[in-house]
């Protein structure tokens, strides 16, 4: 997607001008002509990747407050175009503004909401624009979005959970880190040059203590060389876990972690149950339901294993007989997927499974919180350990030798 200016007459031979995001020229012309502007100038905007980055940033929170209240516009029986003119203003994201004002003109040009919800796919994911479209087909928009936006706000509430729980972790992770740097480069050096000096040049330092500091000359002289090979390693990596095989094996590696793996398999099992619960209620068949949630499922591993069981429904089974076969998805998911299949109540059931793996997520959550802290704790005090007796092993020497 791209944006591009332009400059035309209305039907009133007003002069327009205003920005477009599209995929192409062709594109644009096609917008304009549906809004009744004929075309005098389109130009292409360009933009550097960091200001592209950092304008088309949309938080899930904005979309989830955006859906919710367009819902509640659409049931009020307030007409789309105004709805979205209000919802303009609702947002303080700059560029959201820009696609909503954008939705308002394509709609007011007789464009579906999915299809102009589809121009713009860093916003509005492929499951948002087809539950909007079966929406639109059966008439059950307002209802649709109502899924769309408590679907939202739950993927916001699981993320707001995780990150509040590896917040603490990390920050004393990174004071260990902090920590660790400034001992090894200025205290240790220091104390060991305080120790050969005590103790002459015949002076024979414990093992801990010549590795201590041989580790601070090392990485005083190797300071600049060791930032710059973490960086490229650092660089490397995120390249690597971009493509498709570096993603599978990086997925796979975090399947293989305990606690962790248990995390990621419920967090999917959750997303998955309400995505495609939403999906079959709204009208879109099951295999495409199958092959939208996969994409959503944020691990590719389990993704893989989803898209081989839609292989296998469009052979003829039920979707509950692959799901059973699987390495990672719990029996009881099977169990509930069959007894939906039987009563024909799929979407119901996949709900009751939603909610559950959600609580379990909490739990879940909870539990690695309360492993995370005191191991940080154990690994900060582990650190200061080793130097205190680095620095308490050969003054205890010193000092019997003294006393001799």
């Amino acid at each position: 997607m791209s944006k591009y200016k332009f400059k035309g007459l209305d039907k009133n031979g007003k002069v327009q001008t205003g920005s477009i995001e599209a995929s192409s020229e062709s594109v644009v012309i096609q917008t304009l002509s549906k809004q009744h502007i004929k075309p005098l100038t389109i130009s292409r905007v360009s933009e550097t990747n960091i200001l592209k980055r950092f304008r088309k940033k949309v938080k899930s929170k904005d979309v989830s407050i955006f859906t919710r209240q367009l819902s509640t516009m659409v049931s009020a029986g307030i007409p789309l175009s105004r709805s979205f003119h209000t919802l303009e203003q609702q947002t303080n994201n700059r560029y959201f503004q820009s696609v909503i004002a954008d939705l308002a003109k394509q709609i007011e040009g007789g464009t579906n909401i999915a299809d102009a919800l589809s121009k713009y796919p860093n916003v509005f994911d492929d499951v948002y624009v087809n539950m909007v479209k079966a929406g639109e087909a059966g008439g059950i928009l307002d209802e649709i979005l109502k899924r769309l936006a408590t679907q939202l706000e739950k993927d916001q509430s699981i993320k707001k959970k995780v990150k509040s729980a590896t917040t603490y972790p990390k920050v004393i992770f990174g004071i260990t880190i902090i920590a660790f740097i400034v001992v090894m480069n200025l205290i240790v050096p220091k104390i060991g040059g305080m120790l050969l000096e005590l103790g002459g040049p015949d002076a024979k330092l414990p093992l801990l203590t010549r590795v201590m500091i041989g580790l601070s000359d090392f990485s005083k002289q190797y300071a600049i060389f060791i930032i710059i090979f973490l960086l490229i390693a650092i660089y490397v990596f995120r390249r690597y876990v971009k493509t498709p095989k570096g993603k599978l094996k990086y997925h796979q590696f975090l399947l293989k972690i305990p606690i962790v793996n248990n995390l990621i398999i419920k967090v999917a099992i959750a997303r998955f149950s309400r995505m495609f619960s939403s999906l079959m209620s709204s009208g879109v068949n099951v295999i495409e339901s199958i092959e939208i949630t996969a994409a959503s499922m944020g691990n590719k591993v389990l993704e893989n294993e989803l898209l081989d069981a839609a292989n296998e429904v469009k052979a003829g089974k039920q979707l509950s007989e692959p799901i059973s076969k699987s390495k990672h998805f719990p029996a009881i998911v099977s169990q509930m997927l069959a007894i939906g299949e039987e009563t024909g109540e799929t979407d119901k059931i996949l709900v009751k499974i939603a909610d559950f793996y959600e609580e379990e997520v909490d739990t879940t959550i909870e539990s690695l919180s309360s492993i995370l802290e005191p191991l940080m704790i154990v690994i900060l005090g582990g650190m200061v350990g080793l130097v205190a007796a680095s620095v308490m092993g050969p003054m205890a020497s010193l000092s019997s030798g003294v006393t001799k």
